[in-house]
């Protein structure tokens, strides 16, 4: 009795803590001007997912760990179609998330033209078309049973469990879609990140020395500082690049392996188990070393901005941006008026 009051504390807690952090997130970007860009879109986005999840499925998945399932086949329905729906949107809304912070870095002086309001929005309609069509659809129409018929519903409106039914199509296709093949576009598109992250940092670690040489033996101090502010940047957005993909397979691997694994087996997949992986928290999200409009704001978890028509940039940001463009197309060395800018953008850059 002892254990299932610690449990309903820690699961009520674990909720209350989903929905603040994510209605925080929501009344930083509403209520700050200089977050009010489109990469910022994305932000709001997952945070509004992981709210919805917070309030809507989350309460059910802490009472199937409780108790049997009190509500019949028809509320259990919903519930696991929400489940999906809104998981799936999550996950895609991070997917979106990288694929954002690619064009910023790899294309930051054509950012501006390629990530507009209209294609914003677009990226968005896809995620929620994805979604709805890996849950709501397929689970009321029966489509994930083995046998065609409609789950939860063979044993009338008296039946107290809750069972995601699955067949091996539905299992594979949803898994693939929803998880396997995002992780490994974030792979990729956070492992080209932190190559281009880490050769511009050498870059301007390389290029400091030659400036020094035209400078007054008073200004070493100073190029020391700055070249080990420049390292140090570089190793925290490593770390905070890595515990984004960390978390993200610590997090879902577990769950779409046994997914998978049940869904081959025909087997039921209990409701109950999502609990565990539903409990994501706020939905800030680490801006890993380069923001949209080439500005570098040191790997620390902040809100993005993006979009630099709406989001102001530091006064260095144009060189920080050719020098970006040049280190991601693989040129040569940016000349040193590149590098003065570049220096200015690493250290008077306020903006995140």
């Amino acid at each position: 009795m002892l254990s299932m009051v610690i449990l309903g504390v820690f699961l009520s807690l674990l909720i209350l803590l989903t929905v603040c952090g994510n209605v925080l997130v929501c009344l930083a970007v509403c209520a700050t001007r200089r977050l009010r860009c489109l990469t910022n879109c994305f932000i709001v986005s997952l945070a509004i997912t992981d709210l919805l999840l917070g309030m809507l499925v989350l309460p059910f998945s802490a009472l199937l760990q409780l108790s049997n399932w009190p509500l019949g086949p028809t509320i259990c329905n919903i519930y696991i179609s929400l489940d999906v729906m809104l998981c799936t949107a999550s996950i895609l809304t991070l997917l979106a998330i990288s694929l954002d912070r690619y064009l910023a870095v790899t294309a930051p002086l054509r950012y501006s033209s390629l990530v507009l309001p209209r294609r914003v929005a677009l990226a968005m309609a896809l995620v929620w078309a994805v979604s709805l069509a890996v849950s709501f659809l397929p689970i009321h129409l029966g489509w994930n049973t083995v046998d065609g018929s409609v789950q939860n519903r063979d044993q009338g409106d008296n039946k107290t469990e809750c069972n995601f039914e699955l067949n091996p199509s539905y299992a594979v296709v949803d898994a693939s879609l929803t998880f396997y093949l995002p992780l490994l576009i974030m792979c990729w598109t956070y492992h080209r990140i932190l190559r281009i992250a880490r050769a511009q940092a050498r870059r301007i670690i390389h290029a400091r020395p030659s400036l020094n040489n035209n400078n007054s033996p008073s200004s070493a101090p100073r190029h020391l500082t700055s070249v080990t502010a420049v390292a140090l940047r570089e190793h925290k957005a490593t770390v905070t690049l890595a515990a984004v993909i960390g978390v993200f397979v610590v997090c879902w691997l577990p769950y779409f392996t046994l997914f998978t694994i049940m869904g081959l087996k025909e087997q039921n997949y209990p409701a109950a188990y999502p609990v565990i992986r539903q409990g994501e928290g706020p939905a800030i999200i680490p801006n890993a070393f380069m923001t949209g409009g080439g500005k570098v704001c040191g790997g620390e978890v902040a809100l993005l901005c993006g979009h630099t028509s709406s989001c102001r940039a530091g006064p260095g940001e144009t060189g920080m941006m050719m020098m970006l463009q040049e280190v991601s197309s693989g040129t040569a060395t940016p000349s040193p008026q590149h590098s003065n800018r570049a220096t200015v953008a690493n250290g008077n850059d306020r903006s995140c």
